[in-house]
C-alpha cells in the first residue's frame, strides 16, 4: 500500500525485454535503499513494482504482460522520468490516501493551463471508469494522490501546485499524454459488495440504473 506521495523522482536506467514480460533497472535517484529488501514493493508512476535484486543505485523488477498493456510502463524507455514512492509502514503519515499501487486504466491528459500558480489539467477517462470519480474526491495519476476538482462526463479536472510540478515527473506533462490512473479503492469494493450474490455470476456486470433501480436506489 502507498500514499500517494511522491519520494522522489527516479529514471528507466535499462529494459529486458523477455517475450510479452520484461525487466526494468529503476534507478531510484534521492530515494535511500536502506531500509528497502529484495521481495519489498515500490510504486513507479503508481505501479507497485516488485524489487528482485537490489543494487546501490537503484533495483531490478520484473513487469508482466498484463502490466505492460494495462499501463504506461509499456511505453517507457531508458531514461524515462518515473515517480517513485516506497510502501506505506506503520509509522507513515498519510499525507495522500490509500493508494494501492493497481493502476485501473490509463486515461490522456486533455488540457493543461495555467490557473493562478497552479496548473489545472483536464483528464479524459476510460468511459468504464466514469462512474468511480467523484467531484472532490481522491484518485491516484501517475502515482500522486489528489483531488478531483471537477467531473464533467467521463472527463475530469485536478490543479497542481508548483511544489508537486517541481517533485514529480508532472512538471514535464504534455497535452496528449497518457496516465495511469487508479480510483479510489473504496468505490471499487464499494460496487462488489452492492452486488450481493449477484457478484458469483459470471453474467453480472455491474452496478447499472436497473439494478439500482431493482434494489430501490431510484425511483
Amino acid at each position: 500500500m502507498f500514499t500517494g506521495i511522491i519520494q522522489t523522482v527516479g529514471k528507466i536506467a535499462q529494459i529486458e525485454k523477455t517475450g510479452v514480460d520484461a525487466r526494468f533497472y529503476i534507478n531510484t535517484g534521492a530515494l535511500p535503499l536502506a531500509d528497502v529488501n529484495i521481495g519489498d514493493s515500490i510504486a513507479v508512476n503508481g505501479v507497485c513494482l516488485t524489487a528482485v535484486t537490489l543494487m546501490p543505485d537503484g533495483f531490478w523488477a520484473d513487469v508482466s504482460g498484463e502490466t505492460l498493456s494495462r499501463t504506461t510502463l509499456g511505453n517507457l524507455h531508458t531514461g524515462s522520468p518515473v515517480n517513485l514512492e516506497k510502501a506505506l509502514t506503520p509509522q507513515t503519515p498519510l499525507g495522500g490516501h490509500i493508494v494501492a499501487g493497481h493502476v485501473d486504466g490509463v486515461g490522456t491528459v486533455s488540457q493543461c493551463y495555467n490557473d493562478g500558480r497552479s496548473l489545472r489539467i483536464h483528464i479524459q477517462a476510460p468511459a468504464e471508469l466514469a462512474k468511480y470519480i467523484a467531484e472532490k474526491g481522491s484518485i491516484c495519476l501517475d502515482g500522486i494522490s489528489l483531488t478531483v476538482n471537477r467531473v464533467i462526463g467521463a472527463e475530469f479536472t485536478v490543479n497542481i501546485v508548483p511544489h508537486t510540478a517541481q517533485m514529480t515527473t508532472w512538471k514535464y506533462l504534455q497535452v496528449g499524454q497518457a496516465v495511469n490512473l487508479e480510483v479510489d479503492v473504496i468505490a471499487r469494493y464499494l460496487e462488489r459488495l452492492m452486488l450481493g450474490q449477484k457478484a458469483a455470476d459470471p453474467e453480472a456486470s455491474g452496478i447499472s440504473e436497473n439494478f439500482l433501480r431493482e434494489h430501490g436506489f431510484m425511483s
